[in-house]
């Protein structure tokens, strides 16, 4: 006669013709630990609000014998796809399954970080010290000395670090609710491990807090050893590493509250954070979109960020949309501006009307992208060997020469600032621009007048050669 719990589905389609049979191995824990979650879910009466999210690794395939809602997470991520639902669906019961490589290894900081938030779920660890579908490697729970495909010698935690204990860890957080950690090596173990699962269960049930149940499990697959043997080994050495017991319950606390906090429209949002100009819609003032590139370090943000603080305080609307990669200096940096009178669909840029161009990469990158009508400026010591789209007006314009005769050579983008200006390039007056280039050296005030010495020699070159 089979005995199944009334939590998992009367058949499980992944085995065709084996309409009862899992895919774990003979002696393996998974399958005892998921029919003690099937039976504690049917008993509390939890079933139909529960949600089970199934890891990457021997577990993948709970959806197929649990009868409840279910989501398969990314490798590691189950804990993160728990927080989520959590948020979602704040009145369903959520339960996140992890083996030891899934939640030790790659998904560590998100459990970790769940559980230092106490986000509200079951979390149930299954620890079996190896990776067990790829294989028998080495894992964060390898025991000292403990042979696996990739330690065929023992693990050496000179080189590899010692067993993550994962209970002990979080039970150094605050919000956990409860933290237990127990083994299904025998029947004894199992009735404990019974307990324990209703418990984590029924905190949900409470509305209580997150709960984590680590699972001794045995392998005997990759162990290499017999159903028997695989359970010694659990009793007898892993439990020399992991010992079990409970290590935090305040389950018969209340549960915490969060922050009564009034909610806003974006409207109160922005109207009550906004300290310039009201913002209203200016149909006169046209849509630009401004690019400027560079290597970083040219100051190619600060010139964009000076742009879109000018804009807004004068109440337009204003995008300002960096882009640069992992070098703080040295990289391709750009960002993106965009200035309108109207709201702003999007803060991407395909083809600007203005391209501020300071070293040859922009160039390259950006100038095919330009349509007829828009404005190309580029630093003049970087030559032109790429053909400029029909239609396009090209000022080169000495901006590092311009900075460093008037002592700042840093402020580059200074110059091509003054340049714009006197370009007709930015279509707002000029006080106001200069007031923006002020107000970006608020943190180092020394630098504003030799900035503003650039700011006019360019404005004056560009007044003589290019106007």
């Amino acid at each position: 006669m089979i005995i199944k719990s009334k939590g998992f589905y009367e058949e499980f389609e992944r085995k065709a013709g084996r309409k009862r049979t899992t895919h774990y191995c003979a002696g393996c824990g998974h399958g005892i630990i998921q029919k003690l979650i099937a039976e504690a879910m049917a008993d509390l009466g939890i079933q139909d609000d529960t949600v089970f999210v199934s890891p990457v690794g021997c577990a993948a395939f709970c959806y197929y014998y649990l009868d409840c809602g279910n989501v398969a997470g990314p490798h590691g991520r189950a804990a993160a796809v728990a927080s989520g639902l959590v948020r979602a669906i704040p009145d369903k019961i959520v339960i996140a399954y992890q083996g030891d490589g899934d939640l030790g290894a790659i998904g560590f900081n998100n459990a970790f970080q769940a559980a230092n938030r106490g986000d509200g779920f079951a979390h149930f660890f299954v620890n079996n010290a190896l990776y067990a579908m790829t294989g028998g490697q080495l894992a964060p729970t390898s025991l000292p000395g403990q042979k696996t495909t990739t330690s065929p010698y023992g693990r050496d935690v000179v080189k590899t670090g010692e067993p993550l204990k994962v209970c002990e860890i979080f039970n150094q957080l605050d919000r956990p609710v409860y933290i237990e950690r127990v083994s299904v090596a025998d029947t004894k173990r199992i009735m404990k491990a019974r307990k324990a699962i209703r418990k984590a269960l029924q905190i949900q049930k409470e509305g209580k807090g997150y709960a984590f149940v680590e699972i001794l499990s045995p392998c005997p697959t990759n162990m290499r050893a017999d159903s028997v043997k695989a359970a010694q080994f659990v009793t007898d050495e892993m439990e020399k590493t992991f010992p079990l017991g409970c290590l935090r319950d305040r389950s018969d606390e209340e549960a915490p509250c969060c922050m009564d906090i009034a909610p806003r429209s974006v409207d109160d949002i922005v109207s009550a954070d906004y300290e310039g100009d009201e913002i209203t819609d200016m149909p006169d003032i046209k849509e630009r979109k401004y690019k400027f590139s560079g290597f970083g370090g040219q100051g190619i943000l600060s010139l964009g960020l000076v742009l879109a603080d000018a804009a807004s305080e004068l109440g337009r609307h204003v995008s300002w949309f960096p882009s640069y990669g992992p070098e703080q200096r040295g990289g391709s940096a750009s960002c993106s501006v965009v200035v309108s009178g109207l709201e702003i669909g999007s803060p991407a840029i395909d083809h600007p009307d203005v391209l501020v161009a300071m070293n040859q990469p922009s160039l390259e990158r950006f100038l095919p992208t330009m349509q007829s009508g828009s404005v190309l400026i580029y630093e003049s010591s970087v030559p032109l060997e790429i053909q400029v789209p029909e239609g396009v007006t090209v000022y080169p314009f000495p901006a590092a020469d311009i900075a460093s005769d008037n002592g700042v050579a840093k402020a580059a983008n200074t110059a091509l600032l003054g340049c714009m200006v006197e370009l007709g390039l930015l279509d707002m007056p000029d006080e106001d621009v200069a007031a923006a280039l002020a107000r970006s050296f608020a943190a180092k005030p020394k630098l504003v007048d030799s900035n503003k010495k650039v700011f006019e020699a360019a404005r004056a070159y560009a007044r003589e050669r290019l106007v």
